[in-house]
């Protein structure tokens, strides 16, 4: 049920800025059912894992069932640190190991935003998923293990445009998220970073795109690269579908500096090899 947009004073520039990193973060895909007629960041869309099933939440500003009462500061917690704000730790099929590298004036920008749009009552789903990993508080060890704090950084040694596309790749667009493969506990493994992953979303296979010549985009040229990002076309002619797709609908919509930056940072990573097709 469509409500109205919260009344807000808003910038509308900064709203406009929130749009685009909304769009560089794909926030739509994963909040949004279209299987099912959802509508926009409404939630309810399934995301299958080894651990379960899991629906992506009410990211509208409905103050009963989505994020309407958030405050700035438990906006910034859920994706700096992964904490509701009930306190609760969020289970990391939601991306903040990378969200959390997402710069405050970023951050608040998405929020706003988010606060701009339609509010849509619809309750969230309970995720499908079994005991003992339904147990929240054991994200805590979780974190201990594998989870670093952002924000992003810049490496004074790269270039502005490398450091641009760090920043789009590792927090944004939170690229490591599918094209890295994970260990047991559901971690990315940081030694492999963006090399692949066979066991992808909804158990589907994410390519490498990393710099080797054999098994990842290593003979790709950032013209390649910035191509696909804009109109989903491969070297070979072929056109992505699936999950990247759905990504492409959204690095479609950003400006040819940022799809070049995330090209030049592609690039410049160290080539690594995949052990079997995707990762």
């Amino acid at each position: 049920m469509l409500l109205a947009a919260p009344a807000g004073a808003a910038d509308p520039d900064l709203i406009a800025r929130g749009a685009y990193l909304a769009a560089a973060a794909d926030c739509v895909a994963c909040h949004t059912d279209p299987a099912h007629g959802g509508q926009p960041y409404a939630g309810g869309r399934a995301l299958a894992t080894p651990f379960g099933t899991f629906y992506s939440p009410n990211i509208t500003p409905d103050p009963e069932t989505g994020i309407g009462r958030w405050t700035d500061e438990q906006f910034l917690q859920a994706l700096r640190d992964g904490v509701r704000p009930d306190g609760a730790n969020y289970f990391p099929v939601f991306p903040y190991p990378s969200f959390t590298n997402i710069t405050d004036a970023d951050a608040l920008a998405i929020k706003a935003y988010l606060f701009s749009l339609p509010a849509v009552r619809q309750a969230n789903r309970a995720h499908d998923v079994s005991f003992p990993i339904s147990w929240r508080f054991l994200q805590d060890g979780w974190k201990l293990l594998f989870f670093t704090p952002g924000p992003f950084r810049p490496a004074p040694d790269r270039s502005e445009a490398n450091n641009r596309g760090a920043y789009l790749v590792t927090a944004l667009a939170h690229c490591g998220e599918c094209h890295t493969p994970r260990n047991w506990f559901g971690a990315t493994e940081p030694d492999r970073f963006l090399a692949g992953n066979p066991h992808g979303p909804d158990g589907k296979s994410v390519p490498n795109i990393t710099p080797d010549p054999e098994t990842g985009i290593g003979n790709w040229s950032e013209e390649d690269i910035t191509t696909l990002l804009k109109t989903g076309q491969a070297p070979d002619f072929d056109f992505v579908g699936g999950a990247m797709g759905e990504v492409v609908r959204s690095t479609s919509r950003l400006e040819d500096a940022d799809r070049r930056a995330i090209a030049v940072y592609l690039k410049s990573l160290p080539p690594i090899r995949s052990h079997k097709k995707g990762g």
